[in-house]
């Protein structure tokens, strides 16, 4: 196999590393195959690619690229034309990546900075300088036929793809085993291209020895000695192993257009509300608010708004906290939000918002009721006699436009209110509103 060549010239370091499994040697037929291919002179160099595509599957490609690889470097291929040949194909393989990608270029580096013929420096500088369109549509012998030995050929910056190549390169592994070598014949006149004249019974002949000679300088010295392993013993198969399934079904992904897609104006509405939460708003983005979430309720998803934030937009912006509860009021969370409003610090702000509320929407009684004792509650719990006569004013008028707007059953909070009011009967509210309720018994 050719073990030597994937050392020096795969970009996979998993093939470096693993040897030469990916790459066994061509057989005599594979390797009678390739020369014929280079052999044939009479066809465009694309179409002879072609051929070589359709001769060698996808996983043989590379094997074979490695064999001409080993015969340009030891100039075991001899006629121009078929080195025209041999070199367009290494090219072929990798003419879609960039040329430092392409694993064979040193042969094409090192033949360039060797004494070679005008026709087959041309060639490979055509090939490094990317100018190489047209000459794909000629023959080789067409090529050698029509150089013109006063052109000038493109001069390529070999030491630039050196450096581009060898930077694409893994680390370099330290070679075991026997040398690679391939012994130069005794005799080296079947290498050299015959005369014109030649018959075609001499070509086969000379290519027959060719074949003879490369196969028995592969087998003798040009890989390692192979490593004979046990195959691994099968191992009982026990209740409770788990077996190994390969599921034939075809699974498509179904994907989600609007993930990830926000509706018309929610940014600038994320924005405005992240302000909101901090501080009082300007009246002009209270109603931008009040105006993008009456024309898409459900922006009030995704604006930000949770339970655990709701107290401070209550306390900044109560129009807008109002606004947002009235949309969430079809909500699976509004019993948590109402849970929250209920047990928040009683001020003028969460007792206008519940007000609009219970206006706005009917509200389960038993958070109204709640609400009404923790009023009462935070007007016992304060301290300070001025904010405790302020509260008690607030809460009195709070439950007068309760009782007048018929919110709440008379019977059902007469007990607690009429003891809240005597117990503030200094306060004018407080009186207004007992007098109200003696009129509605």
């Amino acid at each position: 196999s050719f073990r030597c060549v994937c050392i020096h010239v795969s970009r996979d370091s998993a093939i470096v590393s693993s040897g030469c499994a990916q790459c066994s040697m061509l057989n005599q037929k594979e390797l009678a195959t390739l020369l014929a291919i280079t052999g044939d002179e009479e066809k465009t160099l694309e179409n002879i690619s072609a051929q070589f595509h359709r001769s060698f599957a996808k996983g043989d490609q590379f094997r074979a690229g490695c064999c001409l690889y080993v015969m340009l470097q030891d100039d075991l291929i001899g006629k121009l034309t078929h080195r025209l040949v041999a070199f367009h194909i290494l090219y072929d393989l990798y003419r879609s990546e960039n040329l430092a990608s392409n694993p064979f270029l040193p042969v094409f580096i090192d033949t360039l900075q060797k004494d070679i013929d005008p026709v087959e420096r041309n060639f490979i500088s055509h090939i490094l300088t990317s100018k190489f369109k047209e000459m794909g549509k000629k023959s080789p012998k067409e090529l050698v036929s029509s150089y013109d030995r006063k052109s000038v050929p493109p001069v390529p910056d070999l030491n630039s793809l050196k450096k581009l190549y060898l930077e694409r390169q893994p680390l370099k592994h330290t070679s075991t085993g026997i040398s690679p070598l391939l012994f130069d014949p005794p005799d080296e006149s079947w290498l050299q291209p015959g005369p014109a004249e030649t018959g075609k019974e001499e070509d086969a002949e000379s290519e027959k020895e060719i074949i003879t000679q490369i196969i028995e300088d592969l087998n003798f010295s040009s890989f390692e000695p192979q490593f004979i392993r046990p195959v691994p013993p099968l191992h009982d198969i026990k209740e409770d192993d788990l077996i190994w399934l390969n599921p034939e079904e075809e699974y498509e992904v179904l994907w989600d257009t609007t993930m990830g897609v926000q509706a018309d104006g929610a940014t600038e509405i994320r924005e405005m509300m992240a302000r909101a939460f901090k501080g009082p708003l300007q009246a002009e983005q209270t109603k931008k608010i009040q105006k993008e979430l009456e024309l898409n309720p459900k922006l009030v998803y995704h604006c930000g708004l949770t339970p655990k934030k709701l107290p401070e937009l209550v306390e900044n912006n109560p129009l807008i906290a109002i606004e947002c509860l009235l949309k969430l009021m079809s909500s699976n969370q509004i019993t948590e939000y109402f849970s929250v409003l209920v047990n928040m610090e009683m001020s003028l702000h969460s007792m206008e918002v519940v007000n609009r509320l219970t206006t706005a929407v009917e509200l389960p009684q038993e958070f109204v009721h709640l609400y009404i004792s923790n009023c009462i509650q935070s007007c016992h719990n304060i301290k300070d006699k001025f904010l405790e006569n302020r509260l008690v004013r607030l809460v009195c008028v709070f439950l007068q436009s309760l009782i007048r707007n018929k919110i709440v059953s008379v019977k059902d909070v007469m007990l607690d209110v009429q003891a809240f009011c005597i117990e503030y009967s200094r306060i004018r509210e407080a009186a207004v509103l007992f007098r109200l309720l003696k009129n509605l018994e």
